[in-house]
């Protein structure tokens, strides 16, 4: 064996030890920790039964019509489509990175003229398979892309799941919401009514004497605002609708917005007693997860940057300097030209392009920290709800009942002659008052349990996905 055959043998052989003891490019991915507290402090009493994350919304959501507005939404919002066909171009984009780590093959014809130095002119034609300029993948830059490229495809999927959690909570709220002004408007109208009557008999009684102008205008003045009432719950509730129209991407069936009550609908307490790794699950916190694996990734491509890159061009197939004479015996040829290229002088492309991944991914780790964060506080917010507003809910209805209470009491008095026309006005503008606000408050007792689940991650599962 020469010297030079030794020599060039432990050259490979170093070249190969080095490449595998390099291994891949991109630092090791070691998950932040998370920057909020480890426990959730108001409303976490433990409860048994499935995590919000893994009951199905039909199981959350039993109203039969809220049931079908979600599934419409599911059927036809445009921002839920976005997300989903997002998913298939990242999906699609993944398999363009992977398609970069194999060698392309085409089926090429060419023709070459030349002078060469007699003065004479040569001709050359070839027809055949052809391979250029393909990168042997030594130090990962292909497979970093790769990487870059699936973990934004796997962004892309948490993200079309949370667009679906978000649009289910959009529409539960949004149907308590046209629930409550539906029975606001239908309160402001028996109370429109009841000012008409109690406004015609002032009347009757002002004409006979027997009431002052002051009673009348005091009573003109509570019909008024009971008609102002009306138009604000009237115009209040075609924006519901409109809302809920959008988050379904057409327009809601009348007959499942025609509500002409508030209904007390039966939703399922959450076990929420957990610390706050539940919130790791959220699909929003995954997507900025995925986001920073990617980031991470990209470093390893933009390290290999550095590194020397073998590209492989290759042809086969027939040469011959007639076309006539193209395919025949003795024509076929083939040609390998490997190129090794080191990068020497680049005016600081490939360090900038470092310097550019890194912070990359340190904003993707703030980003990352921020999603735990706003996860965080949506989660204590909703507790902070459920923890006080049943308690709200119980006092508003006793206030409710009191000033019913009060305004039978003192109308029987004005009627006796005990109490003036004022203190009748005054308790039946308390009891709507009061009344308006225990409907409000029913539904935001709802929206507070639809937030919570949504929050925690309910509104994707299997279950869920099928339609």
């Amino acid at each position: 064996m020469s010297t030079v055959t030794v020599f060039k043998r432990a050259a490979l052989t170093t070249l190969v030890v080095s490449l595998v003891a390099c291994g891949a490019m991109a630092p090791e991915y070691q998950r932040p920790a998370a920057p909020v507290p480890a426990e959730f402090v108001a409303g976490t009493k433990a409860l048994s039964g499935p995590a919000a994350a893994e009951l199905p919304w039909q199981t959350f959501f039993t109203d039969a019509r809220l049931q079908k507005l979600i599934q419409i939404a599911l059927d036809n919002n445009r921002d839920l489509r976005v997300a989903l066909l997002n998913v298939e171009q990242t999906r699609a984009l993944v398999d363009s990175r992977k398609a970069d780590r194999w060698p392309t093959v085409n089926a090429g014809l060419g023709l070459t003229r030349g002078v060469v130095a007699s003065g004479a002119v040569t001709t050359s034609i070839s027809a055949g398979l052809l391979i250029t300029s393909y990168e042997i993948d030594l130090f990962d830059r292909l497979r970093s892309q790769t990487d870059v490229a699936f973990a934004q495809y796997l962004a892309s999927s948490e993200a079309s799941k949370a667009a679906q959690i978000s649009l289910i909570g959009a529409v539960a709220n949004s149907y308590f919401a046209l629930q409550a002004d539906s029975a606001l408007l239908d309160l402001a109208q028996q109370t429109l009514a009841t000012r008409e009557d109690s406004t015609r008999l002032i009347q009757l009684r002002f004409d006979k004497g027997a009431s002052s102008q002051l009673d009348l205008s005091q009573a003109k003045s509570l019909l008024e605002s009971a008609r102002v009432s009306v138009a604000q719950s009237t115009r209040q509730r075609l924006l519901d609708v409109n809302a809920l129209n959008l988050l379904l991407g057409q327009a809601a069936p009348p007959e499942l917005t025609a509500v002409s009550a508030q209904t007390s609908l039966l939703l399922q307490e959450l076990p929420v007693g957990l610390s706050s790794d539940v919130l790791l699950r959220r699909p929003d916190v995954v997507q900025a997860e995925q986001l920073l694996l990617a980031a991470n990734a990209n470093i390893g491509a933009a390290r290999a940057a550095f590194f020397p890159k073998i590209l492989l061009t290759a042809n086969a197939g027939s040469v011959s300097s007639e076309l006539a004479n193209l395919f025949k015996d003795g024509t076929f040829g083939w040609s390998l030209a490997p190129q090794l290229l080191l990068p020497i002088f680049d005016a600081g492309r490939n360090q900038a392009n470092l310097t550019v991944a890194k912070v990359s991914r340190d904003v993707a780790v703030a980003q990352y920290e921020k999603a735990i964060q706003s996860a965080f506080r949506e989660v204590a917010d909703a507790l902070a709800g459920r923890a006080t507003l049943g308690e709200q809910m119980q006092a508003q209805q006793a206030q409710t009942a009191a000033e019913t209470e009060r305004t039978r009491l003192t109308e029987l008095r004005y009627k006796n002659g005990a109490s003036s026309y004022l203190e009748v006005l005054d308790a039946q503008r308390s009891l709507f008052a009061s009344q308006q606000a225990a409907l409000q408050l029913q539904a935001q007792s709802q929206q507070n349990l639809a937030t919570l689940y949504r929050v925690l991650g309910g509104g994707w599962a299997a279950e869920s996905a099928k339609p």
